[in-house]
């Protein structure tokens, strides 16, 4: 079995802030502050080789746990250790054993080229010589850097900059990767050539993921497990097949028929849409199965095509979000 290579024990930031309610006075008057917690209590556990979506709502917590275990904020309380290391006490230590992409910010200096930038990292991480520059042609390989590898960061657009980034947080070959929404601001193909890249990376180095993201694709195509927070506490910790199947009550039952119009009525299924040769059911697979359905479809229609949908993870997630409000 794998070891547990972050561990995070009863976790908790609370933040001081201003309060707006404070009344208008004289300049030297000291404002009025309250508490904010961040995050609360939380537990959890990644092991080694996992690629865990962390998902919440905005201001749920995940970027402030994020800095916690990257060391660049300090609990209030609890405990957290990544790759042995408690973050906030050494730093240093753990900056050579994890890799950190924020999508608003880079690793690269915008007036050097991205090869520069990559040699200027190496220096400060202290790599051997000869092990940066395999590690350095490799990632180029991978992430498809040659055409631009030798242009100012400053020229590149958001794609090429976001590869480029993800590429130079793994130089120095951490264990553990961070990502907080790599994806932003990308176009669609962008977003789908970064994840293929960083899917055959994290396969061939076996490196372990936490990834935060609002986008549920990137959490379809990268992750297998996923940690869903809001308000700062653990609301469900899960793999992605057991998200599908615990909370999907309904499928999507797309036909395309020779009849011209097709017509069909089952209790426990809503007709979506009916059109010419063109009917969309909605299953409800908590009364019947899908496979019924299929069957009694195949029986009254000649078929020209078939199609099965879960439901959209999205709509999975804010029906979670939407429950836990209720309970609140």
């Amino acid at each position: 079995m794998s070891a547990e290579i972050v561990q995070v024990n009863d976790l908790t930031r609370i933040f001081t802030v201003r309060d707006k309610r404070t009344p208008k006075a004289h300049w030297f008057a000291k404002p009025l502050t309250k508490e904010l917690t961040a995050v609360s209590n939380l537990n959890f556990a990644i092991q080694t080789g996992e690629k865990v979506a962390f998902i919440g709502p905005n201001g749920a917590g995940k970027s402030t746990t994020l800095k916690m275990l990257s060391g660049l904020l300090r609990p209030t309380s609890g405990l957290a250790r990544v790759c042995d290391i408690v973050p906030w006490d050494d730093v240093k230590l753990l900056a050579r054993q994890i890799g950190l992409v924020f999508g608003q910010k880079t690793h690269l200096w915008p007036m050097l080229s991205v090869s520069d930038s990559f040699d200027l990292l190496a220096k400060i991480y202290d790599l051997d010589l000869a092990t940066y520059r395999r590690q350095r042609d490799k990632l180029i390989e991978v992430f498809g850097l040659q055409t631009f590898v030798s242009q100012y960061a400053r020229s590149l657009s958001l794609g090429q900059k976001m590869r480029s980034d993800i590429a130079a947080a793994l130089l120095h070959q951490p264990s553990v990767l961070f990502l907080d929404e790599p994806t932003i601001g990308l176009d669609v193909t962008a977003k789908a050539m970064l994840r293929d890249h960083l899917n055959k990376l994290v396969q061939e180095f076996e490196i372990t993921v936490l990834l935060t993201s609002h986008d549920t694709d990137d959490i379809e195509k990268i992750c297998d497990r996923v940690i869903l927070i809001d308000h700062g506490q653990k609301l469900l910790d899960t793999t992605l097949p057991s998200l599908h199947q615990e909370h999907t009550h309904t499928k999507t039952l797309s036909l395309l028929t020779e009849e011209a119009h097709p017509v069909f009525s089952h209790p426990h299924v809503a007709v979506e849409e009916e059109g010419e040769h063109r009917l969309v059911l909605k299953v409800d697979v908590t009364q019947t199965s899908i496979e019924k359905i299929v069957a009694l479809c195949l029986d009254q229609f000649t078929l020209r095509d078939i199609g099965i949908e879960d439901l959209p993870l999205e709509e999975i997630i804010k029906a979670i979000y939407a429950k836990n409000v209720c309970v609140l």
